[in-house]
């Protein structure tokens, strides 16, 4: 027995814990999956249902029909989604977290941020805690959090970076749980960039009141982040057209414009990378709106990398080769460059990438 206790504890961490972490997961509020917002989502798309039948709109038989059916939930791409979910929070314990605590003591952090002020201008007084000043700071961090993903979403189409981001725009099918497939690096940019930033907005918010200030919460969520999670988030990744209509859309993400930032036609190409609002797209030149006729739009990375997404072994491994094919290919002298490098395309995105198409008639055209 004690010759196996060791061989126990390793599978606890590494393996058992992580899993049965994942899974209760789907029960937290604090993330997107969580069981409470795909059932929010997915009543909206029942309402949507119920509407599109009663006009004639669809000619989609039942519900499962029209959220996509077998094709979509059973399509290899959705399973390989369902596994990747689970060793991604192996890969987060194997990689991310000691990744990130290597870095973690060279970040400043908040109390380091009101220090430095404290010292220069002093200390102020501390101003009283209430509602109004919790919701703006709950706001605050929330603009923030949302207006660097957006341009972090930009970088990683860019031609080096792309080879990770392609692992999400791989999925040929989406479905929720799609959401999960991004690669380990790109999460441990993204945790990285959110402990730099936040903790700045943080040390500086907290010394102008002069000391801490809570965000306000729903449930222990920040209340943002709840609402929009219940406004049918999980839809982004679905084959279910849901527009906001063009005025709304210049605010908030859709469903629908998430869904055209996933299309193989190349009007919609390093288009809609806002995460929750669409408001930093229209600032910045790359929005795209939707209407409430359904676009065909077929989803994927292009014909070039059919069968090379289909393994939990391609979607971790792949970004590397890819990575270092491109680097070997820029040190290779200037001649030998422009011949080989004919075939690579200069952008991230040039050629069409798709092979399931995301809507078929009646399968999740909505208002």
């Amino acid at each position: 027995m004690d010759v196996l206790a060791p061989i126990d504890q390793y599978l606890h961490r590494w393996l058992i814990a992580p899993v049965s972490d994942q899974f209760l997961g789907l029960f937290d509020l604090n993330g997107r999956l969580c069981v409470a917002f795909l059932f929010t989502s997915y009543a909206v798309a029942y309402g949507l249902f119920r509407w599109r039948r009663s006009r004639g709109l669809t000619d989609a038989p039942t519900f499962w029909q029209f959220i996509g059916g077998n094709r979509v939930h059973f399509h290899p791409s959705a399973l390989l989604d369902y596994r990747y979910y689970f060793v991604r929070a192996i890969l987060k314990v194997l990689l991310v977290v000691p990744i990130i605590g290597l870095v973690d003591p060279y970040v400043l952090r908040s109390g380091d941020y009101m220090r430095f002020f404290t010292r220069l201008w002093g200390a102020r007084v501390q101003v009283e805690e209430h509602l109004a000043l919790s919701l703006l700071y709950g706001l605050g961090v929330f603009l923030l959090q949302d207006f660097i993903h957006y341009w972090a979403h930009r970088a990683y189409h860019s031609r080096y970076l792309w080879a990770f981001h392609k692992v999400h725009h791989s999925a040929t099918v989406l479905v929720p749980v799609t959401a999960s497939r991004v690669h380990f690096l790109e999460k441990v940019v993204e945790r990285l960039i959110d402990l730099v930033f936040v903790s700045a907005f943080a040390g500086i918010f907290w010394y102008a009141c002069g000391g801490e200030i809570s965000r306000y919460t729903l449930f222990g969520v920040t209340y943002m982040v709840f609402i929009l999670n219940a406004l049918a988030a999980n839809l982004r990744h679905s084959h279910v057209w849901l527009s906001f209509g063009p005025r709304v859309e210049h605010v908030l993400n859709s469903p629908a414009q998430h869904q055209i930032h996933h299309s193989d036609a190349p009007r919609h190409f390093n288009k809609n990378f806002g995460v929750n609002l669409s408001l930093w797209d229209w600032m910045f030149g790359t929005l795209y709106v939707t209407q409430a006729q359904p676009e065909p739009i077929r989803f994927g990375t292009g014909e070039a990398d059919h069968g090379r997404y289909l393994s939990l072994y391609s979607l971790i491994v792949t970004p590397f080769v890819d990575t270092l094919g491109k680097i070997r290919l820029a040190r290779r002298p200037l001649g030998v460059s422009a011949v080989a490098g004919a075939s690579v395309p200069a952008t991230a995105r040039t050629a069409p990438r798709a092979i399931a198409p995301a809507a078929e008639p009646g399968a999740g055209r909505a208002n």
